[in-house]
Formats: structure tokens, C-alpha cells, sequence
């Protein structure tokens, strides 16, 4: 198999990944990496220096492919299917990036913040930047509530920028719940709802009690 996705259940930005691959249904090998583990650890490095997963690696083109939406822009590219997840049209093609990025840096990046400071062992906890990355979470919340118009983030057709939004949105209304805010609920549910995600939640499901409580 051409395709190896070194990535982790439980991960947030390699659901990202995941749900491009199950939405066009591409085929792929799946290897499951235990940061814990010094080999597994060491053979994730030797692919990708920086250590993060999810990493994409293709034999048959020899490449190596890091971060989730670079994996999706380069399976849009070398892999298309029946859902093409970056437009053709420019002007689309770049109002996908930037709310894939909208999604990335004040929702996803902002919830692993909080998640990240509930490992931290007591006395090096950081509750002012966990505060801040709460109240950016809020006015993100409030901004993609007025972005929604369609059934996607990006309109009528399920792209790149929904693959960024169902982790986390996710992983975010566990911690900062939506409120009111009903167009935001209406697109998590069907987000959740989307086959591509429903299979990942189920894989997921066996790992969640490693999500990390509040009082950890």
C-alpha cells in the first residue's frame, strides 16, 4: 500500500487528517505511534524531525508529508476522490485556506492550550494563558457563528475547512460549551452526523478516557 498514515486516536489535528482520507475513501495503512514509546518515538523523528504526528508517507512518490492540512492540500492533489476537499477556483481555494486557518489557530490551537495545562504538574500551571486562550475561544465562537451561511464552513460543499472544524469544535465545546450560540450546535451536529467523522469517533472512543479531566 502506497499510503502510511503514522498518527495517533486521540489526536485532535490527526482526526483532521483522518477525516480526509475516510471522505474519499482512500486507501491507506495505518500505524498507530506511542509517543511513550522510545522506538516508536525515534522512528516518528527519523520521518519528521519536529516529532508531531500526523505524518503522511507515500512510497510510491517516496515523500514524506507533515501537518494535517498540508496532508489534505497534497491527497486533493495526488489522490483525488469524490469529494474535493480545495476548490478549483483561486478565489474559492483561498477563502477554504483562511477559514481552515481561523479554525487552526483561534479555536484548535487555543482548546490544546487548556487541555495542555491540565497535564502540567502542579506549580507550573499557567491559569492567566489558559483564560486567555478561553476568551479567544469565545470570540471565535461568536465570529464563525455570523461566518456560517451553508451547511459547511465554507458554504453548500463539505471541504478542507470542515476537516479542521470537527476536531475541533469537538474537543473545544467539551471545555467552552457553545451556549446559545445555534448555528455553531447545528453545524457540530452535523459535523458529527458526516460518516467520515462518525468513523473517526468511533475509533476514537476506546482512547477517550486518556483525555486529561480538569482536576488531573
Amino acid at each position: 500500500m502506497s499510503l502510511v498514515l503514522h498518527f495517533h486516536p486521540l489526536s485532535s489535528f490527526c482526526w483532521k487528517a483522518l477525516i480526509a482520507l475516510y471522505e474519499n475513501g482512500t486507501p491507506f495503512a495505518a500505524n498507530h505511534v506511542d509517543l511513550g514509546n522510545p522506538a516508536e518515538r525515534e522512528a516518528l523523528l527519523r520521518l519528521s524531525p519536529i516529532g508531531r504526528f500526523p505524518v503522511l508517507e507515500d512510497a510510491a512518490r517516496g515523500e514524506v508529508v507533515p501537518e494535517s492540512s498540508i496532508i489534505i492540500e497534497y491527497l486533493d492533489r495526488h489522490y483525488p476522490g469524490r469529494t474535493r476537499l480545495i476548490p478549483l477556483d483561486p478565489e474559492a481555494a483561498l477563502q477554504t485556506r483562511l477559514r481552515d486557518r481561523f479554525l487552526d489557530l483561534y479555536i484548535h490551537l487555543q482548546m490544546q492550550k487548556v487541555v495542555g495545562d491540565r497535564l502540567r504538574p502542579k506549580g507550573a500551571k499557567d491559569p492567566h494563558g489558559v483564560d486567555q486562550a478561553r476568551a479567544q475561544i469565545r470570540k471565535s465562537y461568536d465570529i464563525l457563528e455570523t461566518l456560517l451561511t451553508g451547511s459547511w464552513a465554507t458554504g453548500e460543499d463539505f471541504g478542507l475547512a470542515d476537516c479542521a472544524a470537527a476536531p475541533a469544535l469537538y474537543y473545544a465545546n467539551k471545555l467552552e460549551p457553545f451556549g446559545a450560540r445555534g448555528k455553531l450546535t447545528a453545524y457540530l451536529d452535523r459535523l458529527k452526523a458526516r460518516p467520515s467523522f462518525a468513523r473517526v469517533l468511533k475509533e476514537a472512543e476506546p482512547y477517550f478516557s486518556m483525555f486529561p479531566k480538569e482536576d488531573a
